[in-house]
């Protein structure tokens, strides 16, 4: 079922057309169709309601709601206005479908027409003018033309109206006839179109004779006091409604109609001129008269003695006049009274006071005189008496109250009392001399200053004040006293404890930041030169500042530098200085003594195997001289008692040297027994070369081990029983002997040769 519905709703938009009947150019006045139509296919019964929208140049005119599948616009009878580019468009359910756009052309205007409410007027007065297009339609721009004879037209007037009628006032001052005209326009898409001008009126502009007359009564010049009558009135016209006016400085003294009579008694003040004005509608004609008032006494002055007045003068106030007619007055007679903020100070002519603050105010004066029964008052002008001030000592001052060394300044110089305006001159260095003049209320003179170097130089300034004659002097010497004064910092310099070349892991190291010269408090801040970071900030009221690092190690080494600021706010870098951190005293002596070990054992090792070379050595010369002994005589063999024996197997090598060695061995260094000795020596050698050969293979001990029962078989050949127990002991001994030469790794020559000393022995 849902399929079945959407397949009933399908519908499509198939053409949307738009046609203009007759055609699309017609002239004005021609009815015209416009007919939109569309074609919609759909599936099965389908009966949409249409929305129509019809335009012109984009502008919606027309929209229609229907069933149908077309509309129908009539433009009966159509009119330039309609001219245009038309569109439709459609609007079925959620689809729309727009025309192609057709254009109409409406050619040829409707010629206005012009309607005057009178053609024949006097001049000045107002008309109405009507022109109307009735069957064009608006916006419409109307032109108004206004033409002399033997002239061309002038343009008067321009209305824009919003229908197709336009009303307007116009006036003609001119003497004679004229003719009017009027046309329209019409602003289009296209452009504009103006129409052809309507017919020509004829209109007659009359003269207006109400221009009225004045006379002053008995002359235009008379004396304050005399009765003066002013008659204005309109001569010869046939109108009757005409109104008369007499106007003063723009006041109106009197209206009447056709005439008037004005009476006054003259003043000084109605020395002018004065206008008789007529009027009828909106028409004027008017006459100027001259009114000329002599004074009989001139206006009273008010005088102040002196004119530069001080509080504490004494001054005077003089009411005098200086003009007067004798023959109207009698100066003798005239009184004068003064008076304070409008108040009468009971006194005559002339008035004495001495200045003070209540004193001051506004003061004026009034004379009196009489002509015949006429009494005359005049007052002064007004007369404003402020006692001046007397200046003040005047207090010179830095502005903000802090001076900078180094730095331009300004100076403030100011009293507190004196009437304004006040002339301030600086006095100073190098013959200085500057004026500034103040002339508000609590405004300060300032003078502007270039640096000065030291705080002394502010006692050579000195300001003077002044106001009309009036002098005070200040000087410079309370400035030191009522002035802050900073000096900027010196360069710093930073150091180091302990020096540079003295640093070692663990210690502390100090930067102190120093300066010769600034005002405190001072910040000072130490930088690493390297990183740039700030290490340490401190401020105080001291030329240095000290920044310790506790327990130094290597990564304190490298560049550091300080800053120092003070309220100056001139930051100065120090120098840079460069620290090294050298190792800690007992990591050297570690070190040393790492370094020292191997080359003490290796003395050592040296030392005792240069000890056991000694040795052997030794003990190989004391066998061999022991060998010499053994092939002696038995006397001599026997004088190597067993006790001697031992004290040569204990002995030290230096001992061997001294006890066996001297006591044996020199003993038998004679001639006589070393030739024996030798040739007894010899003989064993050869025949145990001949009869034993040593064996290669064996050690150095067996050799040795093999060596004493050789001896012992020598010794039983006659020799007593002693030396065999000797010769064995000695034997036991070389077996010691050769092991130690075995372990000082000299076994091969010390076990050949102590191998042949046994085999000889």
């Amino acid at each position: 079922m849902f399929h079945v519905c959407m397949q009933t709703s399908a519908f499509i938009i198939d053409t949307m057309g738009l046609w203009i009947h007759p055609q699309n150019t017609v002239q004005s006045g021609t009815p015209v169709t416009i007919r939109c139509q569309v074609t919609v296919s759909s599936v099965g019964a389908f009966h949409p309601e249409h929305h129509f929208r019809l335009t012109r140049d984009d502008i919606p005119i027309y929209t229609s709601n229907t069933s149908k599948d077309s509309i129908i616009y009539e433009l009966n009878p159509a009119r330039a206005a309609d001219s245009g580019s038309y569109g439709c468009r459609v609007t079925v359910k959620d689809k729309s479908k727009a025309s192609v756009n057709r254009k109409l052309d409406v050619t040829g205007l409707q010629t206005p027409t012009l309607l005057l409410s009178n053609s024949e007027l006097y001049e000045s007065e107002e008309f109405k003018a009507t022109c109307s297009a009735p069957e064009e339609k608006g916006p419409l721009i109307f032109h108004f033309y206004k033409k002399f004879r033997d002239l061309d037209p002038e343009r008067i007037k321009r209305i824009l109206s919003t229908g197709s009628v336009s009303v307007t006032t116009l006036s003609f001052s001119h003497i004679g006839d004229c003719f009017l005209s009027c046309e329209y326009e019409i602003n289009l898409v296209s452009g504009t179109r103006r129409s052809n001008r309507s017919e020509e009126i004829r209109v007659l502009v009359k003269g207006l004779s109400i221009t009225p007359v004045v006379n002053v009564l008995p002359s235009n010049t008379v004396y304050e006091g005399d009765i003066v009558e002013f008659h204005c009135r309109v001569v010869g016209s046939p109108l009757k409604n005409i109104e008369v006016f007499l106007i003063k400085n723009k006041t109106i003294l009197k209206k009447e109609k056709m005439a008037l009579v004005y009476r006054l008694t003259a003043e000084a003040s109605d020395s002018r001129e004065l206008v008789c004005k007529a009027q009828w509608e909106n028409v004027q004609k008017e006459s100027y008269i001259t009114l000329t008032v002599k004074e009989i006494f001139s206006k009273p002055k008010l005088t102040l003695e002196p004119t530069n007045l001080y509080e504490g003068n004494n001054f005077k106030l003089n009411c005098s006049i200086s003009i007067y007619v004798p023959d109207k007055i009698d100066v003798n007679k005239t009184k004068y009274f003064y008076y304070k903020d409008n108040k009468d100070l009971n006194t005559s002519s002339p008035y004495h006071s001495v200045a003070r603050p209540e004193s001051n105010g506004n003061y004026t004066c009034k004379v009196e005189a009489s002509y015949f029964l006429t009494k005359f008052t005049k007052m002064s002008q007004t007369l404003h008496i402020q006692a001046k001030v007397p200046v003040s000592k005047p207090v010179l001052s830095v502005k903000g109250g802090t001076l900078f060394l180094g730095k331009s300044f300004q100076l403030l110089c100011h009293s507190e009392n004196g009437t304004l305006p006040i002339t301030y001159v600086l006095f100073g260095p190098d013959n200085l001399r500057e004026h500034r003049q103040v002339s508000k209320s609590g405004e300060k003179a300032v003078f502007h200053r270039p640096p000065i170097f030291k705080s002394s130089d502010l006692d050579k300034f000195r300001c003077q004040a002044q106001n009309n004659g009036r002098e005070m002097v200040g000087l410079g010497e309370q400035l030191r006293r009522s002035t802050k004064i900073i000096e900027p910092l010196w360069k710093p310099e930073l150091t180091i404890r302990p020096s540079e070349s003295d640093i070692s892991e663990g210690q502390s190291v100090s930067f102190v930041c120093s300066v010769q010269k600034g005002s405190p408090p001072i910040t000072y801040t130490w930088y690493n030169a390297e990183t740039k970071n700030p290490l340490y900030t401190l401020t105080n009221f001291k030329t240095e500042g000290i920044y310790t690092i506790y327990n130094v190690n290597g990564q304190h080494g490298g560049k550091y530098y300080c800053e120092s600021t003070n309220a100056a706010n001139e930051g100065k870098r120090s120098n840079v200085v460069t620290i090294g951190v050298s190792m800690a005293r007992w990591k050297k002596a570690l070190i040393i003594v790492f370094c020292l070990l191997p080359i003490l054992a290796l003395i050592l090792v040296i030392a005792f195997r240069k000890r056991l070379f000694n040795q052997e050595k030794r003990t190989v010369s004391v066998r061999s001289k022991l060998s010499v002994k053994s092939v002696g005589t038995k006397a001599e063999r026997l004088s190597l008692t067993q006790a001697e024996v031992f004290e040569v197997s204990n002995a030290t090598p230096s001992m061997m040297g001294k006890s066996v060695w001297s006591d044996h061995v020199s003993g038998s260094e004679s001639d006589d027994q070393t030739s024996t000795i030798n040739q007894e020596k010899q003989e064993p050698q050869n025949n145990e070369v001949q009869t034993r050969d040593p064996d290669p293979n064996k050690a150095p001990v067996e050799q040795s081990t093999d060596a004493a029962p050789s001896e012992a078989r020598h010794s039983q050949q006659g020799v007593p029983e002693k030396s065999d127990s000797v010769s064995v002991e000695y034997a036991q001994l070389n077996r010691d002997n050769d092991q130690q030469s075995d372990n000082g790794n000299h076994g091969d020559h010390s076990s050949n040769h102590v191998t042949e000393t046994d085999e000889q022995c």
